[in-house]
Order: C-alpha cells, then structure tokens, then sequence
C-alpha cells in the first residue's frame, strides 16, 4: 500500500521559520530531526498562536511523525508523550492511523536501509536536495501483522530510548561541569591570576591531510586521522576515530602529527568550534588547531576554557570565502592562566564525571550498532518476533 492509504494525515509544514520568540514550544526544523528522535536542545521556541496563525491544521501529537524534506533529507522522528513542539521550515507532518499502522514501527520501518534509498533516490533539487510532497504521499510500504509491528516497534524503540536517556545523563553531567568552570575561573576568579595566552596552557597543533591519490596512504585499521566532518557526524565528546584512518606511509608523506589522548580538538574552518577530546593518540587534517595541553593545566580547563572563548576565537579568524582561525593567531587567543591548586581541583571534579560520559558514549555506540544491525533484519521477516514477549 502507499504511505497515504496507511497515515490519516501528511501535510507539509511552513516553508519558511518563524523568529524565535526566546519562549514557548520548541520549532522543529530539519536539524532537529534526528534518527527515530527529536533534538530539542538548542531549538527556537515560538508561540502556540504564532504556530497556529501559520499552519494551523499542522497541529503536533503524541505518536505524530516528524519526516525531514531536507538535510537531512529523509530522517524521522516521533513525538513522544510530553513532548509539545511546533514545526518549522521543510517538515512532514505525519499521522498514522493506529489501526492499520504501529507509530514507533512506522519510524523504524521508514528508517531502514530500503526505505532510506527509495527516499533519498526521490530526492531532487539543483541546489538543494529535497523531497517532493507528492513522492512522500505515494511511497510504497509492505506492512506485516500489526502485532509484529507492535514488538518490532517496541523492542527498537527500548534500544532508542536507552540511548536517548544516556544522552540526557551526559548532557547533564555536561551542565554540570561546564557550571563549575564558569564558578571556579569566571566568577571567583583570582586577580592576582596572571594573564596569557592559550600558548600558556599548551601546545596548538594543526594536521594535515595525506594525498587523497595514494590509497596506500589510507586504511580502516591504522593511524586514527579526525576531519571536522567526523565531528559533524559524530557529537561525542570523546572521539578515538573518524570515518578513515591513515598509515604510517601516510603519516611520513605529510605533515600531520600524532597527538596523545586528552588533547583537545578544535576545528579552525568549516566551521570553527567543533570541540572534542582525544580518546587514544590522534591525527587530523588541516582543518583542526587542537591543543595538547600541559600537564599541570590538564584537559578539562583547556576543553571549557575553548568552549568560553570560542567567540573571541571567531572574531579573531580571517578569510574572505570562508573564515578560518591561523595557527599564529591561534596561540595569541587571551587565556587566564589560574594557579597550579585551582586547576588541579577543577582537574579533580571533572574527572569522574568525563568517566562517566566516556563510559556512556561508548554504550550507546554499541547500542547503536545493535540497533543498525537488527534494523533491516527485522524489516526484511529475517528475524521472527512472533514468540517475542514484550
């Protein structure tokens, strides 16, 4: 049957975003869409009425579909109970009907490797890449039982929801310590700290990027090499590997460094600010000038310390076609350099809960790969479900 004959409701949302109000119920617009989940930090909020004076039968519920029209051209995501949100610039509205359909399996379902093809294969634009309402409508699914959906629904979704609630713990062992950083040194912090430079707390260190035509100099299993799309792709907070690693041929044939574990990873172009920490040794492209800090400032102070300046880091970048922070002005960024007791306390508070986030992100790494790997093998009947007890 077509997605249409299946849903009791697809309509497309407004073309353009209302401003954000600073208030009210969060706008979700493509970024927002993540895989089965919405992202509801960093959001702009607007108000019921300013939502409704704009689509008004686009009214959000409980088990409703969010379908990305663009980047991320094909991501779903389901509303969940006390969620209230509002819906922005290129989102489908969804509704299945519960009598033909299992929400949470209509997610999964639309998410597997098939569907994800026939979508994107939709996809047409010049410029953009998006998807038409009409291909939307008439996409082909092949339902099972709707008891097979419900636990197929039901056994991905304990896995996404583990994963979910992972992230929250993080996000707020996160708060936590981003809160102590700006008590510790912003708010108390000592006058008679002296002032300097980042190059005070470590060493600034950019990458490079071994010749894309020698695939000798590139393998699954070698030398970890980090790009800025690698942390894109990936927001861990601790990162071990991108998407390709380099050889030791690789490594000799430029003039990327390997750099130990708690370095702290800043990329300087396209775009500045992605910040993550070294879990092992490293290298990366040009587009990082990291900073291996010294052992008496530690990881943690240079990580939030980056994260507080990233502002005075971006006004100090140049370039006409895209704005870049040099590794000369990289070292000259104005730091406060605390005494060797403050660090270490902070050093002290920090290192448990970096444990803790460490320990999680790796979880639900493996969660995830769980998940991607049962995904098609219980779409496609591969996997029985019919003796599952949920």
């Amino acid at each position: 049957m077509k997605l249409l004959d299946a849903c009791e409701l697809i309509i497309d949302c407004p073309h353009s975003t209302a401003k954000d109000e600073g208030s009210g119920y969060p706008l979700i617009r493509t970024p927002n869409i993540g895989r089965g989940r919405l992202k509801l930090d960093g959001v702009h909020r607007v108000s019921f009425e300013t939502y409704c004076a704009r689509n008004e039968r686009a009214v959000p519920q409980v088990d409703d579909l969010i379908l990305a029209r663009e980047a991320p051209v094909g991501n779903v995501a389901i509303i969940k109970e006390g969620q209230q949100v509002c819906l922005g610039q290129r989102t489908v509205l969804i509704r299945p009907n519960k009598n033909i359909v299992d929400p949470d399996f209509l997610v999964y379902y639309l998410l597997s490797p098939e569907m994800q093809h026939m979508l994107l294969s939709s996809a047409n634009g010049a410029t953009v890449s998006h998807l038409n309402m009409a291909d939307i409508r008439k996409l082909e699914i092949n339902l099972p039982d709707l008891t097979i959906q419900n636990k197929i629904g039901k056994l991905l979704s304990v896995i996404e929801n583990k994963i979910g609630n992972n992230n929250e713990i993080n996000d707020n062992l996160e708060q936590q310590a981003a809160a102590y950083f700006f008590h510790l040194f912003i708010e108390n912090a000592d006058p008679s700290w002296k002032n300097g430079t980042i190059n005070d707390l470590g060493n600034v260190v950019g990458g490079s990027t071994p010749s894309k035509s020698k695939s000798e100099y590139y393998t699954n299993n070698g030398i970890a090499w980090i790009t800025p799309k690698d942390l894109s792709v990936d927001k861990s907070k601790f990162v071990s590997h991108g998407a390709d690693d380099i050889t030791e041929l690789g490594l000799k044939n430029s003039s990327a460094s390997i750099m130990p574990a708690g370095t702290v990873l800043f990329s300087s172009r396209a775009p500045i600010g992605y910040i993550a920490i070294a879990d092992g040794e490293v290298t990366t492209n040009q587009g990082f000038k990291s900073v291996v800090p010294n052992s008496n400032v530690g990881t943690a102070y240079v990580y939030y310390f980056l994260k507080n300046a990233l502002p005075t880091i971006e006004n100090m970048a140049s370039g006409s076609t895209f704005k870049e922070i040099s590794g000369s002005a990289m070292r000259t960024v104005p730091a406060i350099i605390p005494d060797d007791k403050s660090l270490q306390e902070f050093a002290n508070f920090c290192e448990p809960l970096f444990q803790q986030q460490r320990t999680l992100e790796a979880e639900n790494r493996s969660l995830a790969t769980l998940r991607d790997s049962l995904l098609p093998k219980l779409m496609s009947g591969e996997l029985d479900v019919s003796d599952i007890d949920l």
